[in-house]
């Protein structure tokens, strides 16, 4: 009887209408996959009701598609992680690029048998097409508070496959904030089972795109109702910043 080999880790992309910057990051996942020899990994894409040609793009560039058609960031990540096999998972947004010593490092901390999961921190020059001081302030302002938290960015998520099923994966109330409260379900599970969440200090680039599409007074505003009002957290509607794309 023959068997498939063995996967070590899956990276997950949750994708909707990400037809032109989706290609960027397939091509780079699959340069680091190619260079990483010690794990045998896959790539996954969620499909998450594309209507631009997602899925197809995702398979000429020889990503596995799954199709998840309700419209959520925590849904069309759980439903990659469903229809992976890697006993690790690592969930990449479809508009940042990750590099090998990024895996190599989460991998490692894996490996080690501590670490239940964790993130890493966005490169201040992620966007140097649109530099300026929203740009910079914003994601500094990440960096730090990932660094205090302990939280992982949405963008680039990492965790042990029984870790994150114990969780129940994104908690699939919410609609935006969702790779906090995972962070903080791993950090929960990891106490009680001598494991840590580790944010790594690799970073990644990102695209930055919502400081193009929305003013920053604007953000600021959508961010301060979200702070005052949790609960539309848990809205699709309540949640335009994540959900919403000006026209083109």
């Amino acid at each position: 009887m023959s068997h498939e080999p063995a996967t070590d880790y899956s990276i997950i992309i949750p994708a909707y209408n990400e037809a032109e910057l989706l290609p960027a990051t397939l091509e780079r996942v699959n340069a680091v996959v190619a260079e990483i020899s010690t794990h045998r990994g896959e790539i996954v894409v969620t499909d998450n009701d594309s209507t631009d040609g997602t899925g197809g793009i995702a398979r000429r560039h020889g990503a596995k598609v799954v199709e998840e058609p309700i419209r959520q960031i925590a849904r069309s990540r759980n439903t990659g992680g469903r229809h992976s096999r890697g006993r690790y998972l690592i969930f990449v947004d479809a508009d940042t690029l990750i590099t090998t010593e990024l895996l190599r490092q989460s991998l490692a901390a894996l490996d080690g048998g501590d670490c239940a999961g964790g993130g890493t921190l966005i490169d201040s020059r992620s966007d140097r097409a649109h530099s300026g001081w929203a740009v910079a302030l914003s994601i500094s302002s990440w960096n730090l508070l990932s660094i205090c938290c302990n939280w992982a960015c949405g963008a680039y998520v990492f965790c042990r496959r029984d870790a994150w099923e114990a969780v129940g994966g994104f908690d699939e109330t919410y609609y935006a904030s969702e790779e906090i409260h995972f962070s903080n379900a791993l950090k929960r599970w990891g106490k009680a089972n001598g494991c840590r969440f580790r944010v790594l200090r690799v970073h990644i680039t990102t695209s930055m795109r919502k400081l193009h599409w929305y003013s920053p007074l604007r953000i600021l505003a959508m961010c301060l109702r979200l702070v005052l009002q949790p609960s539309r957290m848990k809205s699709r509607q309540g949640c335009g910043l994540w959900y919403e794309r000006p026209d083109s």
